[in-house]
C-alpha cells in the first residue's frame, strides 16, 4: 500500500515494508523500511532543504527527528523529475506510525515552502491477522 499527497506542487509517495530480517522478536525490536518517492510536479527546480519527522511507537514514548536532506543528500529535483530513496525505522513495539514534513526552496525564487509526509502506518505483518 502506498501513501500519497501533494502539496505546493510536490508530490510525496510512501511505501513501507517489514524487514524481518533485521528485527529481534526476543528483544521487541521491529524493523520497517519505508520507501519515499519525491515528484516534482511544478514548472520550476526545488531542493530539498531539510526533513522533520515525528515517530510514534505504541509501548513508548513519541520521538522527533530533524535534519539537514535526506541520507546526506539535498537534492535538487527539476520539474517533472523524480528524487527517491529508502530509509528505515526501528520500534520497540510491533505498531507505530511516522509523519513529518520537507523543507524546500524554489531555486527560482528563494522562497521556502513546506510539504507534509502522509502518515504512514509501520505495522508487525501478523498483528494485522
Amino acid at each position: 500500500m502506498m501513501n500519497t499527497t501533494i502539496q505546493e506542487g510536490i508530490k510525496i509517495s510512501v511505501k513501507v515494508s517489514f524487514r524481518p530480517d533485521l528485527s529481534d522478536f526476543i528483544k521487541n525490536t521491529y524493523f520497517f523500511n519505508y520507501l519515499i518517492d519525491i515528484t516534482n510536479t511544478t514548472n520550476e527546480s526545488v531542493q530539498l532543504i531539510s526533513r522533520h519527522w515525528e515517530i510514534f511507537d505504541s509501548l513508548n514514548d513519541s520521538s522527533i527527528v530533524e535534519g539537514m536532506g535526506v541520507i546526506g543528500e539535498q537534492p535538487i529535483i527539476h520539474p517533472g523529475k523524480s528524487f527517491d530513496y529508502m530509509s528505515g525505522c526501528e520500534l520497540y513495539s510491533d505498531m507505530g506510525s511516522m509523519k513529518g514534513n520537507y523543507r524546500f526552496i524554489s531555486l527560482k525564487t528563494g522562497e521556502f515552502f513546506t510539504v507534509d509526509i502522509p502518515e504512514f502506518q509501520l505495522i508487525f505483518p501478523t498483528r494485522l491477522n
